[in-house]
């Protein structure tokens, strides 16, 4: 029941970082400002890397910012990281032990970057290297899979984006723990989608803009609990080529926001129902989900760029009971441990 109990702490971790994030993250805000950072570049590993891909459409969209992710092998096996002394550089990291991501900020440190830790445990090695820390502050996390640590570097990502903008807040950052903890509400009917679901090896996961983050960690987790083939797309790509794979009962997971991205998600989704797929759609929007032969609503009052940080929650509900579904124990994902160190 860890990763139960674990992930149902996310609405309190949310609250807890709405208040006490905001310093260190001004204080990054103001240095961006100061030396006129124009780019930024993420290191991160797994969970966190899905973070980094919503930093991406965050800080893009609404900061104008470029985002890259790093190869971090590039600093750490080959000792020729690329030259980042004008940028912001972000270690996301939740043991903030893993060896290659330590390494990323260390040379970007060396080089006069500005370099930010974002991680569970601030007296860690990477921690030690960044010029400013700011804690998750989700506790300690026992289960191997990462849950309400995700939803923190998630909202660590809008907190940053806000800073950055100045001003007044977006109100929908305040509904977040509220919006949080209305999902846990949808419990049994994911129950009853993960017993559907059971007897299928694989899957493929779909989501756009802001949400592909989404998509990913959803089919991470699918993998890595429920020890499902599930492969991850942006709906874009997914056009470019693997939509040749469809066949009648395929199970087709997507998440889809009310947005830009959703009147291509609709037509998407029709074709795939129409060759047999079996859908099931997480989203706020109604005719996104009476497509599904299986569905579940989102919150309809958290605005597109922090939808990712609610829609996980089920997401990673349905890969804990999938899991029980399926008789493994997603307490012990095999060949999995807590921490994972890379080099």
């Amino acid at each position: 029941m860890t990763m139960r109990l674990e992930l149902a702490e996310s609405p309190a971790v949310a609250s807890g970082l709405l208040a006490s994030a905001g310093a260190p993250l001004a204080r990054v805000a103001d240095e961006v400002r100061r030396r006129g950072t124009r780019f930024v570049l993420i290191a991160a590993r797994g969970t966190s890397d899905h973070a980094a891909t919503y930093a991406q459409y965050v800080l893009g969209s609404r900061n104008g910012l470029p985002v890259g992710l790093a190869a971090p092998s590039l600093s750490s096996l080959y000792g020729s990281g690329p030259r980042v002394g004008e940028a912001l550089v972000i270690g996301m990291s939740q043991s903030g032990r893993s060896p290659d991501i330590i390494a990323v900020l260390d040379d970007a440190r060396r080089q006069g970057a500005l370099t930010l830790a974002i991680t569970n445990d601030p007296g860690s090695p990477l921690a030690d290297v960044a010029d400013v820390v700011v804690p998750l502050e989700a506790g300690p996390e026992l289960a191997v899979a990462a849950t309400k640590t995700y939803v923190a570097e998630l909202v660590v990502v809008a907190l940053l984006s806000e800073a950055l903008r100045g001003g007044e807040p977006d109100p929908g950052l305040a509904r977040l723990p509220a919006a949080l903890a209305g999902t846990l509400d949808l419990e049994a009917s994911i129950v009853e989608l993960a017993g559907r679901l059971a007897p299928a090896p694989a899957c493929v996961v779909l989501g756009r803009g802001f949400q592909y983050a989404t998509a990913r960690e959803w089919a991470l987790k699918l993998k890595e609990v429920a020890g499902v083939f599930a492969d991850a797309y942006s709906a874009a790509d997914y056009e470019h080529g693997p939509i040749s794979l469809v066949e009648p009962g395929l199970p087709v997971l997507a998440v889809v926001s009310s947005g830009p991205t959703l009147a291509g998600l609709l037509v998407l989704l029709e074709r795939l129902a129409a060759d047999g797929a079996d859908l099931l759609v997480l989203s706020d929007a109604a005719e996104a989900r009476a497509l599904g032969t299986g569905s579940l609503a989102l919150a309809g009052d958290v605005p597109e760029w922090l939808a990712p940080i609610v829609a996980i929650l089920p997401c990673q509900l349905l890969a804990y009971h999938l899991a029980i579904a399926r008789g493994r124990d997603p307490e012990a994902p095999r060949h999995l441990h807590k921490v994972t160190l890379t080099r």
